[in-house]
């Protein structure tokens, strides 16, 4: 049985509103889709588990849906992690060989990595990635690939994505208990950019920015590498216990609203357009402005758009973002989100369109499911990075760096 599905690789996107379950098989022209499944996440909040039990039923729930959409059991997957408990930080370490070049070998871009790494962490912090920026030959920087090369120091540039140990473990132990073995951990937005990014934006610099329910996780390229990762603490559910409390209604009613009558820029909204707002226990519905809508979502866009600018300020990437803003998640479906993006960030900003696989619905192909998505390429990816499909040096290199740390 074990043998018959090898070839499947399974994405488990355990988001705050909704938990999400993509199984695509792996065939020789690329990825193919064979199922999903999805249910309205219980027991987590902002990344985090709060409930285990309503978890591992919604998560139990999604995996049903999936195994039955492609006619095959899930046991192994990939799981994305994301939530204001993760950060991100750039690191260098390096070697001297004394005042002779030798040539360089494995073990010497090993110890090298291993020196970038050992940085002191808060003992509740792992690390989830170990991305290369570039190896630097005595004077010689932007190096991919050091090995045979000749060199009397040898020195690497890496930023690393750590994050709270209880809480990657909370959401491992959830997706285990829902029957399912967690065979790696991602960050969700690195994921999420083989789905939606551009080489050519990855080269000039771009911000990635994904926006969830609970928190809004981003991520920088500049000239292929990751230089920057960060997550600002606001969500769509801001957006939507905002209204709720704005307009006096129920949290499912303001979601509502949110999504069929919601634009963060108040201008857009013609003066004279009304929207009917249920109200709370047995009083009657009520008619407002729908520029009362827009006058209550938009300061809460700018709040997080400044708290972006000025995380990018501070972490001295946003010069670094030449190729712009890319936008996906949820929350990036709300009109006039990139007026307000733009006007802020001051950097042209699009929405993101996941690459489809084939065969997929086209009900997915939507940047609600770009983290989803990304996953099965990010995991394709790295399966060829290990050797599994690819033998050489460089990528068994590059798998290195995207493995999981211990």
């Amino acid at each position: 049985m074990a043998s018959q599905y090898q070839h499947f690789l399974t994405a488990i996107d355990v988001g705050s509103a909704k938990t999400c379950v993509v199984v695509a098989e792996v065939t020789d022209s690329g990825l193919r889709y064979r199922g999903h499944g999805l249910a309205e996440s219980r027991g987590s909040r902002k990344g985090i588990i709060v409930d285990l039990d309503k978890a591992v039923a919604s998560i139990q729930k999604a995996v049903e849906k999936a195994e039955d959409a492609c006619g095959a059991p899930i046991e192994h997957a990939l799981l994305g992690v994301a939530g204001s408990h993760v950060r991100g930080v750039n690191s260098h370490g390096g070697l001297s060989f004394g005042t002779r070049a030798r040539e360089i070998a494995r073990d010497e871009i090993r110890s090298a990595v291993d020196k970038a790494r050992a940085i002191p962490l808060p003992a509740d912090r792992e690390v989830l990635h170990l991305l290369p920026q570039e190896f630097i030959l005595d004077d010689q920087n932007g190096v991919h690939d050091p090995l045979g090369m000749m060199a009397m120091r040898l020195e690497v540039r890496v930023h690393m994505v750590t994050a709270a140990s209880s809480a990657t473990q909370n959401v491992i132990s959830a997706v285990n208990r829902a029957g399912v073995q967690v065979d790696d951990t991602v960050f969700e937005p690195l994921a999420c950019a083989d789905a939606v990014l551009r080489n050519d934006e990855r080269e000039l610099g771009v911000c990635l920015v994904d926006m969830g329910a609970g928190s809004t996780s981003l991520i920088v390229f500049q000239e292929g590498t990751v230089i920057h990762s960060a997550v600002i603490p606001i969500g769509g559910d801001h957006f939507t216990s905002d209204l709720s409390v704005g307009l006096c209604t129920p949290l499912a009613e303001a979601e509502k609203i949110k999504k069929m009558y919601g634009n963060v820029v108040v201008t857009l909204i013609p003066e004279a357009n009304e929207v009917e707002v249920p109200s709370v226990g047995d009083r009657p519905s009520r008619l407002i402005r729908q520029r009362m809508v827009g006058e209550i979502l938009e300061p809460r866009a700018r709040e997080l758009f400044e708290m972006l600018r000025d995380n990018l300020r501070h972490s001295g990437t946003l010069e670094a973002c030449m190729g712009g803003v890319v936008l996906t998640g949820g929350v990036s479906r709300l009109a006039g989100i990139f007026d307000v993006a733009e006007s802020v960030l001051r950097r042209p900003v699009r929405l993101s369109w996941p690459t489809p696989l084939a065969k997929m619905p086209s009900t997915l192909a939507e940047p609600e499911y770009a983290t989803a998505l990304g996953m099965l390429f990010y995991g394709h990816r790295s399966r060829s990075a290990r050797g599994l499909q690819d033998t050489r040096w460089s990528s068994r290199l590059m798998g290195l760096f995207a493995k999981k740390g211990a």
